[in-house]
Parts: structure tokens; sequence; C-alpha cells
């Protein structure tokens, strides 16, 4: 691990800490678009029902930038479908802009023209401004949704837990520098099979995203808001994802990652207030029918019920799928009808009336090998709501005849999106599917009665883009802090051992450039403050997890055990 031993220097300039040979990363940063902005009223009255509050990035110019405008029409356009007041607010804080020194620290630039303390300043006057105008909010029923960007999104996440949770209806980030997903840690992560996928993390396609380039907030979801919070990363965001695109981070209104969060939280908004949801996604409905011989007193009435829902899904744009199934020792391997490519109606209507009812044996049937085969076969569309419906008189073997088990299924269905399993079948039977249904976000339906309001239920559901798309982990390259040393009045050298190519210098939550080296000396340090130094390790396209120490200026030098990783602080 050990490099070639070299020196960079850090020095106070204009009062500020300020660094000099770290070297320029080669990505084009255009830092100018990483912005939030505007205060706009609709339909506002002096109390109005709800407040729709926005904490821009770094120096957005308010009410011009594209992001904010694109975060208000995708809500304000469902908002009009229902009859709530409600007012746009962008937060009034710093949201310090982007500068450039020089073109070596244009990464710098991203958080207060590289001034250490400027950053911190306007994150906590950011966090302040919002926590007076929700905790100190005259009217009595106006509810929040609060949301911020980059610089703004911490301002959210750190702001939460001095937050009157009764007055929030949902907080939504995007690309925080302080996001935290535990299951992104560890060798093999979690997140990568599937598994352990945090409540919150809506869509977070890096199975490796852990914590931000600037560390974490932990708790990221704080008990008192289970279920009110949502973060965004893009698929390579430098900071919030285990990669260092830049591109990714400023590129939410392009992938459409607005128009995706804005139906995660219409639909928490109508929730609140007891409006029905009529807003939907595109759909892909898979229908899975057990063609067993025992089903023949019924199916014909599963068939109807199939052919209903594959015409209301068919005709609100979406796409359907046929499949039957019967058991591996029957023996019968599940069958393709028609997939999500070749199934228009007539062909749907066909190949349902092509299903013949015969075989069978034991009760337990193959179902388990047929959705994962449906499930990995079929082509799903990217952001569609994505349905497995199970029509069957029987229960399922687990692991099935050719090994396949309920977690396999359950976490490639997690996988998706998830897939969500609805399962039609008699009452006795409720008991098996239970747990399928509830992994899955699905639901169990034993009364016939009610088949047409599992139709209109799977209809109006809405779906948010998948959850995690990446599965395969990368090596991330690993750092450790060798020595600590002051090396003269308000100066500190640090030096470290990385099996990087390079590594990122931050210094309290100002990224300071990057460099080759393995030894930092940074001067012009305030002794007033706490000084939190964190050196992230680079490979050529994913960084590893960050190493922060505190720098404490003594008379003399002396060495310092490095603390944890997390430098997130909580108000």
């Amino acid at each position: 691990m050990q490099q070639k031993l070299r020196k960079i220097r850090l020095r106070k300039i204009s009062g500020r800490p300020r660094k000099i040979k770290i070297r320029y990363l080669g990505l084009a940063l255009m830092l100018g678009v990483m912005i939030w902005g505007s205060h706009t009223t609709v339909r506002a009255e002096s109390c109005p029902d709800l407040k729709i509050v926005f904490a821009r990035g770094s120096g957005g110019e308010r009410n011009l930038t594209d992001d904010y405008l694109e975060f208000k029409s995708t809500i304000e356009t469902k908002l009009k479908t229902i009859d709530l007041s409600y007012e746009f607010i962008d937060l009034d804080y710093p949201a310090v802009g982007v500068g450039f020194d020089s073109p070596e620290v244009t990464l710098g630039a991203a958080f207060g023209s590289g001034d250490a303390y400027e950053f911190g300043e306007s994150v906590n006057t950011g966090v302040k401004n919002l926590k007076k105008m929700i905790n100190n909010e005259k009217c009595a029923n106006t509810q929040y949704v609060i949301g911020g960007y980059s610089q703004g999104a911490m301002v959210v996440s750190k702001a939460l837990s001095g937050l009157d949770s009764n007055r929030i209806i949902y907080a939504a980030t995007f690309g925080d520098p302080k996001i935290y997903l535990p299951e992104g840690a560890g060798i093999i992560p979690a997140a990568c099979k599937g598994e352990n996928l945090s409540d919150y993390r809506m869509y977070v396609p890096d199975c490796q995203a852990y914590k931000g380039l600037l560390g974490a907030y932990i708790p990221y979801e704080p008990s008192k808001y289970a279920g009110k919070v949502g973060t965004w990363c893009n698929k390579r965001d430098i900071f919030c994802s285990s990669h260092l695109n830049v591109s990714d981070h400023v590129s939410y209104v392009a992938d459409a990652l607005y128009e995706d969060a804005s139906r995660v939280i219409f639909d928490k908004i109508t929730k609140y207030f007891g409006i029905e949801n009529h807003i939907s996604s595109p759909h892909d409905t898979a229908f899975l029918i057990d063609s067993t011989g025992s089903m023949a007193g019924m199916i014909d009435t599963y068939k109807a019920e199939a052919l209903r829902l594959a015409k209301e899904t068919l005709a609100a744009g979406g796409r359907v799928a046929l499949y039957d199934y019967r058991d591996l020792d029957d023996p019968y391997r599940e069958v393709e009808h028609c997939n999500f490519e070749t199934c228009t109606l007539e062909v749907f209507e066909d190949e349902l009336a092509k299903i013949e009812i015969s075989g069978g044996g034991d009760t337990p049937e193959s179902l388990l090998s047929a959705s994962w085969h449906a499930m990995k076969t079929l082509k799903w569309k990217y952001g569609s709501t994505k349905s497995l419906v199970v029509l069957t008189d029987a229960n399922f073997l687990s692991p099935d005849r050719d090994g396949m088990t309920f977690d396999e299924v359950v976490a490639l269905s997690k996988t998706i999106d998830p897939v969500n399993f609805y399962i039609i079948t008699k009452p006795f039977n409720e008991y098996y599917y239970g747990d399928l249904a509830a992994a899955t976000d699905g639901k169990v339906v034993t009364n016939f009665d009610e088949l047409s309001l599992l139709t209109d239920y799977i209809m109006e559901r809405y779906d948010s883009l998948p959850r995690v798309e990446e599965n395969e982990a990368m090596e991330r390259p690993i750092l450790e802090i060798d020595s600590v040393q002051q090396s003269g009045e308000a100066e500190m050298t640090v030096e470290f051992t990385t099996n990087g190519v390079r590594t990122m210098v931050i210094l309290n939550d100002t990224v300071l450039g990057v460099t080759d080296d393995v030894l930092v000396t940074l001067s012009g340090l305030d002794a007033g403050v706490e000084n939190v130094l964190t050196l992230v390790p680079l490979g050529d396209d994913i960084r590893g997890e960050g190493v922060s120490v505190v720098l404490e200026m003594k008379n003399s030098g002396t060495v310092f055990v490095p603390k944890a990783p997390d430098t997130g602080k909580l108000n």
C-alpha cells in the first residue's frame, strides 16, 4: 500500500485556509448549476393547507433555476388534481456560491469557494431558518413538505432532528453529501444482495453507496420520522454514491428524479389529508396462473378477472405478460404465453383461452420457481409499477423442488423495484401467502367479491424508480492515517498510507482538492474551532470510505489517533 512520500502544503490566504499544489481531478465541474432557488406562492391563503419548502444548492439564483422549477412543476401538476391550498417557498439562507480561485481548486469551489468555514456557516444558517419557519408556524393546521439538493440536502437532513415532526408530511433529499445507507457497508454489501434496504432509500442505484463524500448524518431518518423521509442519489453521483461522476450530480432534472420523487410526495400528501390519489405510473403486470387439476372449479372466474385487469392495464398505457405453472414433479415447467413485448390485448385473450387445466398431485405447487423465472426473464420497464398477479387454489413449496427459496424470490423482487406480489386464492391459503405479499409490498385476496377492488387498487398504485440497480460489488480503495503532527504555528501535517490512486482532501466539509501525494500539510488553521480533516481514497472510478481526524493544535508536536470516519453532527 505504501506510496512514494511527497509533500503538499495548504497555506492561509485572506484569513481562510486554502490549498496549493492539490492536483486537479480532471473532471469538468461546471458546478454553477448545483443550485436551487425561488419563492412562489400558488393558490396561497393566509393559512394554506400545505407549504412546500426547498433548500437550494450552492450558488443558486432564487426563482430562476431549472432544478427548482422542475421540483415545483412536477408536484404542482399533481396538486392541481385535488382541492388543497398550497405555497411554494425557497428557503432563505446563503447557499454560498461557487468560485474558482484557480483550475486546481475546482473541486474545492463546490463548497463555498474553498472557504473552510463559510460553507458550514451557510448550512447552519439554513438549519436555523428552517427550524424557525416550521417550529414557529402560527397556522395550526398548516403542514410542510421539505426538500433539498446538495448543500440544501445537508440543510434538510441536519435540521430534521430539531424540527417539529408533527408538522412534516415528508422530507426529500437529492444528492446529499451526508447520506447514510448502512446496507452499503462491507466488501459485499447487503444492498448488493437486495437485503436490508433502508426504508428511506427511494432511488440509489449504487449498491455500494454507504456514506456521503462529506461523511454521514446518523441516524439519517430519526425515529420520529419513520416513513417520512426519502433520499434520491443519482447513479454515479460523486457526492452520494461510491462513484466519481460529477455530471450525475447535476442531472437530477434530466434524469427525471424530481418527477419520480413527486409521485412519492403526492402520495404522502393525499394520504395525510385523506384524499383519493388518482395519479398513477405506467404498469407492468405479469400474470401467473396455476393450471393444475384442482383449479377446474374456479379457472373461468380467475381468467375473467385476469382479462379485466389486463384490459385496464393496457388501456392505461401499461404492459402485460402471461404465464401458467404447475409442479416440477408433474413434470411441467412454467410456460410463457406472451411477454411485455408480445402481449397485445388480442394475443393475451387468445393465450389465456389456451391454458388448460390438468395434472397436479400433492397440494403445494412450484410458484417460487415460476415467479423467479418470470421476474428474471421479463424486461421490466424502468420506472413502471411492477406487479405479479398469482391466481391459485394451493400453497407453494419452499424451498421449491429445484431448490428455489422464499428468500431468493423476495430478494429478486426487491432488486428489480420491487415487484409486488398480488395473490388471489382460497381463504385457507391466506396464512401461506401473507408473508410473501408483505415482503414484496403486495396483497392477498381470498374473497372473490373483492376481485374488482383489487384491480382498482393495483391500477391506482404508483411506483418510483428501482431502489437499487447495480448489484456487483467493486473493490474499494482503503486509507490509513499513520501520523498527525503539529508542524508549526497553526499548521498540521498528516501522513497516510493508501492503495488508492489519488486522495481527496476535505477540511470541515470543504473539499480542498485531490492529491496523489501521501503527506498533507495544512496551515492557517483556526484554533478556535474543531478542525476535522477527512481523507477519501479514490480509485479509477470508485471512492473508498473517508477517514477523519480532529486536528488539535498544541505547543509541541503530538501524534493523534484518527477518530471514527463518521463526521456528521446533528443539532
